[in-house]
């Protein structure tokens, strides 16, 4: 049964492999200043927030996101990242983490959850589009 929950001190190494795994799909190299800064919002758990998945003990998929106001609705809650390792696809985990959020944006009196993915993630797409709206919005982006 795959059990979710805040990440700990001790899923540090399993997380960082993961989120390795996830920048290196987006086509990014996680660096340790990344990955450093990212461990420390989540253990202060303020302004960034991060589950995991776990399956006999181990880490399989992992959450990132964050709440903001809207200016037009309640707070939002935004899923920045979400990956689940490629030997664990297809059982659940990222479901159970998408509704884990989800629980916990409502309680926190946000009106939605919204993420997004590359249009050619296939494989995401499949769950995505049974359990959220496709609003055909398009992202644009600005380096900085």
């Amino acid at each position: 049964m795959i059990e979710i929950g805040r990440l700990v001190a001790a899923d540090r190494p399993e997380w960082e492999k993961l989120f390795a795994g996830y920048n290196e799909f987006y086509g990014r190299e996680l660096t340790t200043e990344m990955a450093d800064r990212a461990w420390t919002e989540f253990e202060a758990d303020i302004r960034m927030h991060a589950l995991g998945a776990k399956l006999g003990g181990s880490l399989i998929g992992i959450a990132h996101f964050l709440v903001h106001p809207s200016t037009t609705s309640p707070d939002s809650c935004y899923l920045q990242d979400l990956f689940t390792a490629p030997e664990a696809r297809g059982m659940g985990a990222a479901r159970a983490l998408i509704e884990a959020v989800t629980e916990r944006a409502g309680a926190r009196g946000c009106g939605r959850v919204y993420w997004s993915t590359k249009e050619s993630n296939a494989t995401a797409r499949r769950l995505y589009d049974r359990i959220a709206d496709n609003r055909g919005f398009i992202l644009y982006d600005i380096a900085l």
